[in-house]
C-alpha cells in the first residue's frame, strides 16, 4: 500500500486570465478545464495542474472543504535535459525574467521565474532528483 505519484499539484492566483495566459501561452500546457473566476485546470504529464482562485476556494462550498494559501507557492515542471536550452531562450523571449539559473552538483539545471501571481516556478530535468 503505497503512494505511487503526485495526482494534483495547486497554486493560487487571483487574476485567473494572467494565469491563463502564462500557463497556455508561455508554459504551453494544455488547458483541461476552467470555470470563470474560480479556476483553470491543465493537464501535466500524468498529472493534473490546479489554479484556483483563493479568494473563491478559500470559502467552503457545498462540495469541497475550503482550501487556499497565503503567500508564494512553488511548483517544478519536468522537462528532458536536451530541452533546457530551449526553455531558456522561450522565457527570455516572451520577457518572463529568469531569477536563477542553478546546475546542480548531481546533475540537472534549473530554471527559476514567477508567474503572473509571483509563485516561483521552476523549469527543471527531473534527473536532478534521480527520476527518469
Amino acid at each position: 500500500m503505497e503512494i505511487k505519484a503526485v495526482l494534483e499539484s495547486c497554486l493560487y492566483g487571483r487574476d485567473l486570465d494572467a494565469m491563463e495566459q502564462f500557463y497556455s501561452n508561455i508554459l504551453q500546457l494544455k488547458l483541461f478545464s476552467k470555470q470563470p473566476d474560480r479556476h483553470i485546470f491543465y493537464r501535466c504529464g500524468k498529472g493534473m495542474c490546479l489554479i484556483f482562485n483563493p479568494d473563491v476556494t478559500n470559502q467552503k462550498d457545498a462540495e469541497l472543504p475550503a482550501h487556499g494559501s497565503a503567500g508564494n507557492g512553488h511548483l517544478a515542471f519536468a522537462v528532458d535535459p536536451a530541452t533546457i536550452s530551449y526553455w531558456q531562450a522561450h522565457l527570455e523571449k516572451n520577457h518572463v525574467k529568469i531569477e536563477l539559473i542553478k546546475t546542480w552538483p548531481g546533475g540537472g539545471i534549473s530554471l527559476y521565474f514567477r508567474d503572473p501571481a509571483h509563485n516561483s516556478i521552476e523549469i527543471t530535468s527531473a534527473d536532478i532528483w534521480g527520476i527518469q
